[in-house]
């Protein structure tokens, strides 16, 4: 069950960028102004105020011929000289502390190279062969060139929330994922203003030539606040469970005063859950004491079978003719509500959180998202052997509150996630055992949360079984 991400998010996200932007050190000063002097700048050029601003900060005085050169493509050695430059800006206030490290008739770039890895911010296999600076630099390269030049108090990252929620749609920078060199600093430029990529998506371009006008881009972004840049994502439509609440989980019955089978009961019952109601009222003049009480235990375990709703424990009070069923969660008191409210947004928040780290996608099958809910559950999870019958570790909300459960709690906290990924999901209960029965991509599984979770390792021996395996192995071990 999926609504929407507020556009609350993408607010938020703008206003932690002005605290953390006026918070910029003062290192940065322009010296000078600029004057016109490149032939092939204009003030209709690309990137005219960050070539500009490149001149005034005195990190680039152009080329031989007057030009700056917009669309000539960057080297290696090049990109690493104005990090050098950006760099010994910050810490000394001039532009040329790479100078120390000028050796004759060594390229240039060398010394702005080895004054980078003398600072720790390349590391001292980059460029080992000195040829390769003056190889043209892709887009990738400058990103690892640049990413680490300021320390974090100088150039936070004022985008977290935005770039992590956006990459993990897999619809915005789309161009790059785990396998592309040099990643995380890429994100890293988006998340600190200096990119914003190319285009609705945010394409990076990771294997392209960068142009020397999109270089000033990027090295005058470190410096100056001013310059840097937001995302401009519609995150609209992120997936979110935010708003969904338990009644919303169960498939709507029909009330039948006095059920006459198992199925009208079990209707009955799914009524009463996605009304939001505990109890339910039947009716039956003639029904003695034994039958009462055996009519009790069908309706809990019906209810057990919907675990995730976090009732465990029902009380029955009889009178002229009418039959009242209460549910409850034993240990709880009258506290069912509040546990049930809060293992609800517990869940929601797991749901969110992993849709926006990118582990959950529009684009991966049911069964690889029963798996991440499988393993979310193992690792967040301890068994709790002290618990009793009216521990609190039989319902979900001990697993999120607590990190603690039995079979139960377990079953019910992992089907509560299953529900909210929008997964048809219930129970199987074998003697004092409860565990998951899923349809996952339209072949039904069977899943056990609770012998899943071996300590420190999780054992995929008990995800996605066939029903037949599942019946085996549980027979076996409860023998």
């Amino acid at each position: 069950m999926k609504k929407q991400f507020p556009a609350l998010l993408l607010a938020l996200s703008l206003l932690l960028s002005i605290p953390a932007q006026a918070a910029q050190t003062a290192a940065f000063a322009r010296s000078r102004s600029y004057d016109g002097s490149f032939s092939d700048l204009t003030p209709d050029s690309p990137f005219y105020d960050n070539v500009a601003a490149l001149y005034e900060y005195g990190l680039a005085s152009g080329k031989e011929d007057g030009s700056f050169g917009l669309e000539d493509t960057l080297t290696v050695g090049q990109a690493v000289i104005f990090a050098g430059r950006v760099r010994s800006l910050y810490r000394t206030g001039e532009a040329e502390a790479a100078a120390a490290y000028r050796r004759e008739n060594a390229p240039a770039a060398l010394a702005y190279l080895r004054y980078l890895q003398a600072e720790g911010v390349l590391e001292p296999e980059f460029a080992e062969e000195p040829a390769s600076l003056y190889q043209p630099a892709s887009r990738a390269q400058v990103a690892h060139i640049l990413a680490g030049v300021l320390p974090e108090e100088a150039l936070p990252p004022v985008h977290d929330e935005l770039v992590a929620a956006a990459y993990a749609t897999r619809r915005f920078i789309p161009d790059v994922n785990e396998t592309t060199p040099y990643r995380q600093d890429i994100l890293d430029l988006y998340r600190k203003g200096v990119s914003v990529g190319s285009g609705a998506s945010g394409a990076f371009r990771p294997g392209e030539l960068i142009t020397r006008g999109a270089a000033a881009a990027m090295i005058t972004r470190l410096a100056d606040p001013e310059l840097r840049v937001r995302p401009q994502w519609d995150l609209a439509d992120l997936p979110s469970a935010a708003g969904t609440t338990l009644a919303d989980l169960v498939e709507p019955g029909s009330y039948h005063i006095s059920p006459a089978n198992q199925e009208e009961l079990e209707s009955s019952l799914r009524h009463m859950l996605s009304q939001g109601n505990e109890q339910i009222v039947f009716y039956y003049p003639l029904l003695s004491e034994a039958e009462a009480r055996r009519l009790m235990n069908q309706a809990l375990t019906v209810i057990k079978a919907h675990c995730e709703q976090g009732y465990n424990e029902v009380r029955c009070t009889r009178g002229a003719g009418l039959l009242t069923l209460s549910f409850s969660a034993a240990g709880a008191g009258n506290r069912t509500q509040e546990y049930r409210t809060a293992a609800m947004e517990a869940a929601i928040a797991v749901h969110d959180r992993l849709w926006a780290e990118g582990a959950l996608r529009s684009d991966i099958m049911e069964l690889d998202k029963a798996r991440v809910y499988y393993v979310w559950i193992c690792a967040n999870c301890a068994y709790y052997y002290q618990a009793g019958d009216d521990s609190l570790s039989h319902i979900p909300y001990s697993l999120f509150a607590n990190r603690t459960a039995v079979c139960d709690g377990y079953n019910g906290a992992y089907n509560l996630l299953l529900k909210l990924e929008g997964i048809d999901c219930s129970t199987v209960i074998q003697g004092d055992h409860i565990w998951t029965m899923a349809t996952l991509d339209g072949t039904e599984y069977h899943i056990d949360t609770t012998w899943g979770d071996s300590g420190n390792t999780v054992s995929y021996d008990y995800f996605a079984m066939t029903p037949q395996y599942s019946r085996t192995v549980h027979a076996q071990q409860s023998a």
